[in-house]
């Protein structure tokens, strides 16, 4: 890695992803107050993500669709009345 070019916070941080359980290391400059210890023993800052590559249906192969209030429902009352026309 070339000298003097990353920030004076660029360190390795553990992203968990809460929806996966999955962890990585990865360097980062991203801020936060949260510590854990990593499969080497160190101690890492922590940063706790709800989607990441372990849990992206891109990724993963499985896709979901997650209708909240009724909005697949609600567009396809739309389709048909707009085909009618």
């Amino acid at each position: 890695m070339k000298k003097e070019i990353h920030p004076e916070d660029y360190r390795a941080v553990i992203f968990e992803d809460v929806t996966a359980g999955k962890r990585f290391l990865i360097g980062s400059t991203i801020h936060t107050d949260k510590t854990d210890k990593w499969d080497d023993g160190k101690e890492y800052p922590l940063f706790q993500v709800e989607i990441s590559s372990a849990s992206h249906p891109f990724y993963t192969g499985q896709s979901k669709t997650i209708d909240t209030a009724g909005r697949v429902e609600r567009f396809k009352q739309r389709a048909a009345k707009a085909k009618k026309k």
